[in-house]
């Protein structure tokens, strides 16, 4: 008899022979999975005995995590500032920095109904978690546009599961600003910072993302320049501009905000203590 703690061992020691980190952790989770309840269960059954079918699928599960596939797309869902998500391959695995920047713009001083631009939205998390925080209280109205379709229609897919109104978000198919012509007093953006040397330097896991959401140019900050370049014409006076960014890029990105002529630049250090994220203002 495979009980619950035998199947947990096992695979945990086939995820680490496999080179994944964190490995006992990958298998909880892949177990709640299999078995559809939560992580903290396994605990409380440690001794029940596991069904063959629920083993050949968790099987399947455990050997594509062990070839490099990332646990939220074998899973399905990533939790992101306290929601669930829908996660596969049409956008990018979402970064816990990346939630630092959403608590970081939910932090300030928002007026009733704020404008809101999310750029390159992918699979929506940072513009929905925003319109679940803001959207109720200060009727916050956001758009979220990405050059990718099949992006996009994994950000409705989460719009829809997030049930939050058509009326708050608008979702569009843009590149860059070249299909908008409105104002916000906010656009925030997590834009794809990768160099083209460090493109080949990635981890099979992140190799799965697409490479539209990773690749950021020859340099990295070619696309957050060009962003930075044609934000301020859409931004109201006393508008915010909030970025993420890469590995010493603060320093192009800090020069090329203030040639555009933004103010009160500011760049933020992430928990790690790593610089991450520039804040920037349009005058009036």
């Amino acid at each position: 008899m495979t009980t619950i703690l035998d199947t947990l061992q096992k695979g945990a020691g086939y995820l680490e022979r496999h080179g994944v980190e964190e490995a006992r952790l990958n298998m909880q989770y892949l177990l709640a999975h299999a078995l559809d309840c939560e992580r903290m269960q396994l605990y409380m059954d440690f001794d029940k005995p596991m069904d063959e079918q629920v083993l050949v699928v968790l099987r399947d599960l455990v050997k594509r995590r062990g070839e490099g596939m990332p646990l939220q797309h074998l899973t399905g869902t990533v939790e992101f500032c306290g929601y669930e998500f829908k996660c596969d391959d049409r956008g990018l695995v979402p970064r816990p920095e990346t939630e630092q920047l959403v608590e970081l713009i939910v932090a300030k001083d928002w007026q009733s109904g704020v404008r809101i631009l999310d750029m390159g939205t992918g699979s929506g998390v940072i513009g929905l978690s925003l319109a679940a925080k803001l959207a109720g209280e200060l009727e916050a109205v956001i758009t979220l546009a990405d050059l990718s379709d099949s992006a996009l229609a994994l950000t409705e897919e989460n719009r829809q599961a997030l049930e939050i109104s058509e009326e708050r978000v608008t979702l569009l198919q843009s590149d860059l600003f070249t299909s908008i012509s409105e104002r916000y007093d906010l656009i925030v953006a997590n834009l794809p910072y990768i160099s083209q040397t460090d493109m080949q330097k990635l981890s099979r896991e992140v190799m799965c993302d697409p490479e539209l959401a990773l690749a950021g140019g020859q340099a990295g900050t070619e696309l957050m320049e060009r962003f930075l370049n044609e934000c301020r014409e859409h931004l109201n006076p006393g508008g915010l501009v909030a970025m993420e960014f890469g590995f010493q890029q603060a320093s192009a990105l800090r020069k090329m905000a203030l040639t555009v002529g933004l103010e009160k630049v500011e760049i933020v250090s992430d928990d790690s203590g790593h610089e991450r994220f520039l804040f920037a203002e349009s005058v009036a």
